[in-house]
C-alpha cells in the first residue's frame, strides 16, 4: 500500500509544473502581492531541480526570440526579474552588449530562469509528480481540489487548493513504428538527447551511424551537435518534406505572437481561428533557422568537394517499419517522391518528432464530468458547469483559442498577469461570499 502524507493546509493556488510560464506566474502574484495582500501559492514539478529542456541545450543552440520577451518585460520592464537585471547581477550586461545580439543562447536563458527560480524556493516543491487532481465536494459543488502527488521516495501527498494552473508542457511524441522501442537506450526522442547521447559509442571515438527522424529545428540542432561533436559519427538526416524550410520570423509575420492578437484570435468563431492558426504555421512548426539550414548545406555541399559522404540527408522519405536485430535498428525507407523501398541499420535513432499536449486531460480526469470539452475562457480558465466553484487554469493548451503564441515563452508576462488577475478577483468574491455568511449568521444568532 503507497503511504500519504496529507496536508492539513488550504492553499490559495497550487500550479502544476514550474516552467517558464508558471515561473512568470509566480513573478507576477508576488508583485501583485505586494498590493493587494498576498495569496497561498504552491508549485510543483516532477524534475528534481530547475531545468528547461536541460536535455537539449547544446552549445549551439540560441533563443528563438529577443530577450525583452523574458518573464517580466512586457508587463512590468522595471521589475527586478529581468533578464537584464540578471546580466547586471552576474556581472555579464555589458558583456552582453557587446554581442550586439537580440538572442542568447538557450544554455544563457536556462541559466536566467534557474536565477529567477531561485527566488521562490520556498513556494516550490521538485522531485514530485502530479498523479491527479480531484474535486473535493460538499453539497454536491465542487468546492476545493485535491492534488495528489508523488516524490522521488515514492510517498504520495495530498495537498488541497481552491485553484490549480495546470502547465505541465508537453510530452515526446512518438511515432508509431517506434512506439514498441521504449526500453531500448538506441531509440530516443531529442528530449533526453545529451544524456542518452553521453552513452553513446562515439563519446569515446567509435563509429557509429545514427539516424535523425524530423525536419524541424531540434533536428537540425542534433545534426549541427553531431557533425561538430562526434566525428565518428555517420549522420542520415530523415525528413518527410521535399526540403528543411526556414522560420518566417519577419517583423508584419512576428505580431502574431503579441497579446494584440491573442484577442483577435481569442474574438474570432472555430473556423477562423483555425484558419488563423494555419496561416502562421511557418513560425514554429517543422521550420528552422535559416543560419542553421545554412549550415547544414554548407556540411553537405563540402563532402560533395571532398568525395568524402559522412552524412546522407534523405528527404520525401516515410518511416514504414522499425525493428531491432543483431545489426541495431533497422528502417524500412520509402520514397514518398519514387515509391522505392531500401532498408538500412542504425546503431542509434533520434526522434525531433515533437511533442503531444494532452497531459492536462490526463491530470483533470476525475473533473471530467464538470468540464465538457476544455473550452477556455479569455482569462485561460477552464469553463466549467455550474457546480464546479474552484479555478481551474491552464498555460501551454489553448493554442486553439488563444493562438500560437500560447505554447511559446512570446506572451508569459501578460498571460501571467491575465490569470493573476483572474485569481485575485475570484480570491475577492470568495471573501464577500464569506462575509456575507458571517452576516447572515449574526444575524440569525
Amino acid at each position: 500500500m503507497t503511504q500519504a502524507i496529507a496536508s492539513a493546509v488550504v492553499h490559495d493556488l497550487i500550479g502544476i509544473g514550474f516552467g517558464p510560464s508558471n515561473l512568470a506566474l509566480a513573478i507576477a502574484l508576488e508583485e501583485r502581492g505586494q498590493i493587494e495582500g498576498p495569496l497561498d501559492v504552491l508549485f510543483l514539478d516532477k524534475q528534481a531541480d530547475y531545468r528547461w529542456h536541460g536535455n537539449t541545450l547544446v552549445t549551439q543552440s540560441e533563443l528563438q526570440i529577443s530577450f525583452l520577451k523574458d518573464l517580466v518585460t512586457l508587463r512590468n520592464p522595471t521589475s527586478p526579474y529581468s533578464f537584464v537585471n540578471y546580466l547586471k547581477a552576474h556581472g555579464r550586461l555589458v558583456d552582453f552588449i557587446n554581442l550586439g545580439t537580440f538572442y542568447p543562447c538557450r544554455m544563457e536563458f536556462n541559466d536566467y530562469l534557474r536565477w529567477v527560480a531561485s527566488h521562490f524556493e520556498a513556494q516550490s516543491r521538485y522531485g514530485e509528480e502530479v498523479l491527479a487532481i480531484e474535486p473535493v465536494l460538499h453539497q454536491q459543488q465542487v468546492e476545493a481540489l485535491r492534488v495528489i502527488s508523488r516524490d522521488t521516495q515514492g510517498l504520495q501527498h495530498v495537498r488541497t487548493t481552491r485553484s490549480v494552473v495546470v502547465s505541465a508542457g508537453g510530452t515526446p511524441r512518438i511515432p508509431a513504428p517506434f512506439k514498441s522501442f521504449k526500453d531500448d537506450s538506441r531509440v530516443f526522442h531529442h528530449s533526453q538527447y545529451l544524456e542518452r547521447m553521453a552513452k553513446q559509442p562515439c563519446v569515446s571515438g567509435k563509429p557509429m551511424r545514427i539516424a535523425i527522424i524530423g525536419g524541424g529545428q531540434s533536428a537540425a540542432e542534433a545534426f549541427i551537435d553531431l557533425n561538430d561533436s562526434f566525428p565518428s559519427a555517420q549522420v542520415d538526416l530523415i525528413l518527410r518534406g521535399s526540403a528543411l524550410k526556414p522560420a518566417d520570423d519577419s517583423p508584419f509575420v512576428n505580431e502574431v505572437f503579441s497579446p494584440e492578437f491573442t484577442d483577435l484570435v481569442f474574438a474570432q468563431d472555430t473556423l477562423e481561428r483555425e484558419r488563423l492558426i494555419n496561416e502562421y504555421q511557418s513560425t514554429n512548426y517543422s521550420v528552422v533557422d535559416i543560419d542553421l539550414i545554412e549550415r547544414i548545406y554548407g556540411i553537405l555541399y563540402r563532402q560533395k568537394v571532398s568525395g568524402i559522404a559522412r552524412h546522407t540527408f534523405r528527404s520525401l522519405t516515410r518511416i514504414e517499419r522499425a525493428v531491432a536485430d543483431g545489426q541495431g535498428i533497422k528502417l524500412t525507407l520509402r520514397n514518398t517522391a519514387n515509391g522505392e523501398s531500401v532498408e538500412q541499420h542504425y546503431d542509434a535513432v533520434i526522434l525531433a518528432t515533437g511533442y503531444e499536449r494532452q497531459m492536462h486531460r490526463h491530470l483533470l480526469a476525475p473533473l471530467a464530468e464538470y468540464l465538457g470539452d476544455f473550452e477556455v475562457d479569455r482569462d485561460y480558465r477552464i469553463v466549467t458547469d455550474p457546480r464546479c466553484k474552484a479555478g481551474i487554469y491552464m498555460q501551454g493548451f489553448s493554442q486553439a483559442s488563444h493562438g500560437l503564441s500560447d505554447t511559446l515563452l512570446s506572451v508569459l508576462p501578460i498571460r501571467a498577469e491575465e490569470i493573476s488577475a483572474s485569481l485575485y478577483a475570484g480570491d475577492k468574491s470568495r471573501s464577500k461570499l464569506l462575509e456575507m455568511a458571517d452576516r447572515a449568521l449574526a444575524n440569525v444568532g
